[in-house]
């Protein structure tokens, strides 16, 4: 059995530490010792984004990093985006009303990239969130409810009106 290390980082704005063998992944450290489970495990491949977190200001597929690599961290799950006092965020609440999910399972890590980007881009065109998201894979939208569930959270977070394209 490998020797453990010590790990320490900020999750959704607490200081958290545990042990973890060097091999853990961030992922599995996030659902498993922190028993935070929105966070979720696709292809373990980077390839579909459902493990995305923010880290330190950068979207972050969790399935290909280390807990070791995150030491010192300030890391953001699905379960921090809510509001303080436990609403919804304007993303959740963009998937919410657009229809930007059917299944759900990869919502959280759709929602935490797209937060990255509406934190980058506070404006983006559909071409920019379609190229913002491309990185994260949804097997049952199609996408369009999405970027509009992203369109809505950026129109809210502006303070306008969300207008649909007529189609």
């Amino acid at each position: 059995m490998a020797k453990k290390v010590h790990v320490t980082m900020t999750v959704n704005g607490q200081q958290v530490e545990g042990l973890v063998e060097p091999r853990t992944l961030l992922v599995h450290f996030i659902r498993e010792n922190l028993q935070l489970t929105g966070t979720h495990i696709g292809c373990e491949t980077t390839h579909c984004g459902a493990c995305t977190v923010d880290l330190d200001g950068m979207s972050v597929k969790s399935c290909t990093m280390f807990a070791v690599q995150a030491e010192g961290a300030n890391i953001l799950t699905i379960e921090g985006m809510a509001n303080p006092d436990g609403t919804l965020s304007a993303l959740q609440e963009g998937f919410r009303m657009m229809h930007g999910l059917q299944c759900g399972f990869c919502t959280p890590g759709m929602i935490m990239r797209a937060h990255r980007l509406l934190q980058e881009n506070r404006n983006p065109t559909e071409e920019q969130i379609r190229f913002g998201i491309s990185g994260n894979l949804c097997r049952c939208t199609g996408y369009q409810n999405i970027v509009k569930a992203i369109q809505y959270a950026a129109a809210k977070m502006n303070g306008v009106e969300f207008k649909e394209a007529a189609e």
